[in-house]
């Protein structure tokens, strides 16, 4: 699949925004630590996905009830459904000057009856694009970080309607945030996520 910027100003991709608030000292304080003990940024991108798909947990897998959206909030709050998951990690890797993009799948829900919108993030690294997903591994899910071939927790299957987007946003999509922002906890959240972009 042939991935699209939204911006062609790849600064865009390095920003700090309300969601990726990469400027906050939390944020700043996990990057340092997680930089620390690396030799190059290859080897932080992935410890930084490790970091936020293996000691952040989705709120769902864990029964947490609590919404988080805000970078500097996953990390403090250590939880968050996949869209707040990838901010924490495109926030992690900004601070890190590794651009980051945040881009969707619309996957069939669990239950079966529709669809919903899921978040990821693409890393770029020698000139090109490279989706992660940070989600957590459950039972059925092994995503691992890769830049030779996507390790993704998901691969959408045309035939329930399911769909990667091309599109790469510098910030998080408008309908997606505002679902998150505006949600009281996680059961009110899932029923006003966008079901498509």
């Amino acid at each position: 699949m042939q991935l699209i910027q939204n911006n062609a100003d790849l600064s865009a991709y390095l920003a700090a925004g309300e969601a990726v608030d990469h400027q906050h000292p939390r944020v700043r304080e996990t990057a340092a630590r997680l930089a620390s003990g690396v030799e190059d940024s290859y080897a932080y991108a992935r410890a930084a996905y490790e970091f936020v798909r293996d000691t952040i947990p989705h709120s769902a897998d864990a029964g947490d009830l609590r919404v988080t959206w805000r970078a500097s909030d996953v990390l403090e709050q250590r939880t968050g459904i996949c869209h707040a998951k990838a901010h924490a990690l495109a926030a992690l890797l900004r601070a890190e000057d590794i651009p980051t993009a945040l881009c969707y799948q619309r996957l069939a829900d669990d239950d079966g009856a529709g669809h919903v919108v899921h978040g990821l993030v693409a890393v770029r690294f020698g000139g090109a694009w490279h989706r992660q997903d940070p989600r957590g591994n459950k039972p059925g899910v092994d995503a691992r970080f890769s830049l030779d071939g996507e390790r993704l927790a998901w691969v959408p299957d045309p035939r329930s309607s399911e769909v990667d987007y091309p599109v790469l946003y510098a910030e998080p999509h408008p309908v997606v945030l505002g679902a998150l922002q505006a949600a009281p906890d996680r059961p009110a959240l899932w029923k006003t996520l966008p079901t498509a972009l």
